[in-house]
């Protein structure tokens, strides 16, 4: 048995897009995805196969995302807009 709380993160709204779409699109919540990703990744292991690859890469196109992980630690937050 494991224990979930609840988390405010904030996120690139793209990335966010794109995540919903792929949890969507696997059958998964959000927080299900994200889980399996950080396990995987824990350990080293690729979390995605080339096929669900290939859909996170439409997904991006679409919502028009074009950082890279060369971006993920120079990322400068702009002023936000309500």
């Amino acid at each position: 048995m494991i224990e979930r709380i609840q988390t405010g993160v904030r996120l690139e709204k793209g990335i966010v897009k794109v995540l919903k779409g792929l949890a969507e699109y696997l059958d998964l919540s959000l927080g299900e995805l994200l889980e399996g990703m950080a396990l995987h990744n824990f350990e080293g292991k690729v979390p995605f196969s080339p096929q669900t690859q290939a859909k996170i890469a439409q997904m991006k196109d679409i919502y028009g995302v074009q950082l890279t992980a060369a971006d993920s630690h120079h990322l400068v937050e702009g002023a936000t807009r309500d």
